[in-house]
Order: C-alpha cells, then structure tokens, then sequence
C-alpha cells in the first residue's frame, strides 16, 4: 500500500473527481486543503486516511510541513500530486524538500512559466509563437512594431485563456498597458496573433518515455470565444487520432514535452494549425486538461481516465486504451443580461439526438451566468463515427438558446 498526498485548495467538483480517483483500496491518501474537512462531501472523508488544513496552498513551505505532519497519519509519504495548474512548481518545491520523486523543479517552471517555456522549445528548434516578455510600454511597442498585429497578451504563468487579450492595433495595445501596467515585478507576455485551427494534444509519458497520446479540435478559438461571450462553442474529439494528418504533432508534440522535462506524468498542450499545414505550439501544462477534456476522453475510450491518471501518478503505470468513439462536448453560454431565465430548443434536440447524448449539466432557472469559457452548462455527444458527432455538436449549438433576464 502506498502512502500519498493530494492537495486540492478548494473542493471544487472537477478537483473532487480526481481525488476519488486518487483514494483507492491500495492507497493511504492524505488530503491537504484550505478548507475545512466538515465541507468535504460526507461520502469521501471515510476514504482518507487523514486531512491537513493550511492557510496557504501555493506556498511551497506549507505543503512541505502538511505532508510531515499527515506522516503520522498515512506514513511517509511516498507520492504527492495535485491537478491544478498554479500547484505544479509548489508541488515541485515541497517534493524536492522532502525528497519525494515527481515532476522536478526545473522542469515544472518550464511548463509553468510560458516566457521560460518558449525559450526551451525554441532553443530546441520547436515551432511555437513568437514571443517576448516585456516589463514597460516602451519594449511592448517595440516588439508590436517587429512583429505587427494582431497580438495576444498574456500573464507569463497564465493559465488556460485566462488573463488573455488579443490586441488588433496600436490603440488596443495602449488600452492593455494601461490595465495590465507592465513592469520588471509584473511582466507581461506578449506573442504573435496564430491564425488557423486550434487544438490540443494530450499525451502520458512513463519514466521518461511515451506510451498514448489524444486531441481535440477547439470551434471556434478559446480566444474568439472570450472576445464574444455570444458564442457557444465546442470541443471535438475526433476518432481518428492515428490519422496521417496529425504525424506532425505527434512527433513534436511528443518531444516538446520531454524536452521540457515530464517523466511521468499526462500533459496537456494547445497548438495550431498554420496556413500551408505547418504546425506551432501555443503552450503547454504539465497537468489533465480542463474543458470537459477528461471526460470527453473517457467517453471516447469507454474508459475513467480520472482513474488511469491517478494510477500513473501513484504507481507510474497507464494502460493504452483503445479509442472506440468520436465525442464532443458544447457549451451553452446564456443571451443577454440577468439570470438564467429560460433553456429553449431542449426537446428538439432531444427527438433528434437521441441516445448520441452521454452527459450533460444544463442550466438551471435562475442560475447566475458564468464569468468561465465553459459557460453555463454542457452538452456532451459520441459515435463511432466523427462526422456524426460534428454534426451533432452544429446542431445542439445552433439550437440551444440559454436565455437571461
């Protein structure tokens, strides 16, 4: 039996799954959280083999003294993980303090630190936007009159689309200086507009070397989707993974993330598809993708990858699932102002989709609108066949009207 700890700030549903992924039968877990252990859903706290309560998550010293003090509890601790992104350099720092193997230092601020991680994938001739990382007005403008417009300016250990603005010209640009106020404490990143298909790439990688990888295509752009909180958009996981069409990023993506140093571990990279079919890297996270990902993955495998990845994470072992289906998942995103006042459109779809519906979490009467990407609710589609979930997903999209007032 192996001793682990997990620490999840907050008991946020997403974080939940993992961590019941995480207290298996021939595990000790031990839970580190900023919350109290009363508001951890009562049917999980007879699965822990302890709990410690911090005041601070993200700082490095107290994850390092939870994890001695849960030793009393669970033993020592032999592994300690944690699904967030802004967790993976502290999580990296308390293991190496307490001599626990996982994701090192260096490399977890190469996936963290996205100024930095451009750098190692360019250093090593890997296609990726160009970038700089600028600390006052005067080098911003510099870098929009060598490159040109259009920009996206980003924090420099951002994650997802958070924090993100695309900047179309010059008065655009002054606009996001004089919000993000750049300076040598608080840099901002700045790149070059990628203009084509967006997807990811997910990929595990066991004791230094690749076993599986997946993605999935973005419709439209997370970027176009925070520019336009209108837009209900998706997320498409075709069937065809192996196809001749994504050789590219399976090479390149495969070895971007050993070069930024994974060992064993599931990373998630988003990347483009350039005019003339060339290839380039957005960025990169050492951690399961959010965006209804994880579960898209396991519908199309018939598999929990929660589980797999807690099994790769405790014991360093992933079985390669078989891909049986395309999936989908689409976020429905509310029109107008107020609260969620109406879902029109549901019986619709219901007659013509049918059983391809495998999981859904609509909107709610009432619901306050979400400020995420994600929206207010979800729609997830699957079938042998990619075209038919496509289809599927156009449709639920152009149906579906979540109305606010």
């Amino acid at each position: 039996m192996r001793s682990v700890v997990f620490v999840a700030p907050f008991f946020l549903e997403t974080t939940l799954r993992f961590v019941r992924a995480a207290a298996r039968p021939d595990v000790r877990l031990g839970l580190v959280s900023q919350q109290p252990l009363e508001q951890l859903p009562a049917d999980l706290r007879p699965r822990l083999a302890g709990h410690w309560r911090v005041d601070n998550a993200l700082d490095p010293r107290h994850l390092a003294n939870a994890a001695r003090g849960l030793a009393g509890q669970i033993g020592q601790p032999e592994r300690m993980i944690g699904v967030l992104e802004h967790l993976q350099v502290p999580l990296a720092e308390a293991r190496e303090a307490l001599g626990i193997p996982g994701l090192g230092v260096e490399a977890a601020k190469n996936f963290r630190d996205k100024d930095r991680m451009k750098k190692v994938l360019s250093d090593a001739g890997l296609p990726c936007a160009r970038h700089r990382l600028v600390s006052d007005a005067a080098s911003a403008r510099a870098f929009a009159a060598e490159i040109g417009f259009p920009l996206v300016a980003k924090p420099p250990a951002g994650a997802g689309a958070a924090g993100t603005y695309r900047l179309d010209d010059g008065p655009a640009l002054d606009q996001a200086l004089a919000m993000l106020r750049p300076s040598p404490a608080r840099p901002t990143l700045l790149e070059e507009f990628l203009t084509g298909e967006e997807f990811s790439f997910e990929s595990v990688f066991v004791r230094g070397e690749p076993v599986w990888c997946s993605l999935t295509r973005y419709l439209p752009t997370p970027l176009d989707v925070l520019r336009n909180p209108w837009i209900q958009w998706c997320v498409l996981l075709p069937r065809e993974v192996d196809h001749p069409r994504f050789d590219d990023i399976r090479r390149v993506g495969f070895r971007a993330v050993k070069t930024l140093g994974l060992e064993t571990g599931l990373s998630h990279m988003e990347w483009f598809r350039l005019a003339g079919d060339r290839i380039a890297i957005s960025e990169v996270g050492a951690r399961p993708p959010g965006a209804q990902m994880t579960p898209l993955t396991s519908w199309a495998h018939s598999f929990d990858l929660y589980e797999a990845w807690a099994r790769l994470m405790i014991f360093d072992r992933f079985a390669p699932p078989e891909r049986r289906y395309a999936a989908g998942a689409a976020f429905l995103r509310g029109q107008g102002r107020g609260r969620v006042k109406a879902v029109r459109g549901l019986r619709e779809l219901q007659r013509e989709l049918g059983e391809l519906v495998v999981d859904h979490n609509l909107p709610r009467a009432g619901q306050a609108p979400s400020s995420s990407y994600e929206g207010d609710g979800f729609i997830i589609v699957r079938h042998p066949q990619t075209s038919v979930v496509e289809k599927a997903l156009a449709r639920i999209v152009s149906t579906i009207r979540v109305e606010l007032g």
